[in-house]
Parts: structure tokens; C-alpha cells; sequence
């Protein structure tokens, strides 16, 4: 058997970016990154783990917020240099408290970028 570490690209940093999206509804949730630990854990817990570049570690996705990721499918691009996990969203996955980290979208007409997605929970008592 083939470890799946061992079969993707990572960077000079040993990073490879993921996307995270929601198996049903196939929409992005959030961009990351993992190192080849985080993409191990992973794959043998079934739960999305990260690499926190901004903290220099390792990091399950929800573990402050309980929100987890269970993992559904991994996929990888053509090139072997990004991957799409598919995941059962529990919650959010945005730690502003939308289901997606995407969503505000641009408005051309006013030049600013308008909030389309619903608050689901309120950060400031999910982090306090």
C-alpha cells in the first residue's frame, strides 16, 4: 500500500495547500495548508488536521471551536501539488462564524465586497 504523504508534491516549505469543501454541498469552506504530519494524522484520524503557518504547528481544524472536519474524500490535482478534502462540515468552518470562510462577494457596482452568507454562531462566545 502506498502512503499518501508519499505521493504528493509539497513546497520548499514542506507545505501543499488544501482545499476544504462540504461533501454535500461541494462548496469551498477554507483554505489551508498542510505539512506531511498533518496530512498523516489525517488520512488515520479521518478528522482534518492543518498546519498554522501563522503559529508554526499543528492544528486540528475545530479543536477550540468543536467544530470539526470529518473527512469524506481526499483528492489531488493533476500536477500532485494541491489537494481537496471533502468533509463533513460540523457547524462552521469560518472562525468569523459563517459556514464558509468565503462569504462576502464582490459588488463591481459599489466597489465593496457585501456579506451574502447568514452569522451561524457568535465568535465572541464560541472563542471567549
Amino acid at each position: 500500500m502506498v502512503n499518501l504523504a508519499d505521493s504528493v508534491t509539497f513546497d520548499r516549505d514542506g507545505l501543499i495547500p488544501v482545499a476544504i469543501t462540504d461533501h454535500e454541498s461541494e462548496r469551498l469552506l477554507v483554505l489551508s495548508y498542510m505539512n506531511r504530519e498533518a496530512l498523516e494524522r489525517t488520512v488515520a484520524e479521518g478528522k482534518v488536521y492543518v498546519y498554522r503557518r501563522s503559529k508554526g504547528r499543528i492544528a486540528l481544524k475545530g479543536e477550540t471551536s468543536g467544530h470539526v472536519q470529518k473527512v469524506k474524500e481526499i483528492r489531488l490535482n493533476c500536477e500532485e501539488n494541491s489537494i481537496e478534502v471533502r468533509v463533513q462540515q460540523h457547524i462552521a468552518a469560518c472562525h468569523a462564524g459563517y459556514f464558509s470562510c468565503y462569504y462576502r462577494r464582490w459588488n463591481s457596482e459599489t466597489g465593496r465586497w457585501d456579506t451574502v452568507d447568514k452569522r451561524i454562531f457568535d465568535p465572541d462566545q464560541v472563542y471567549a
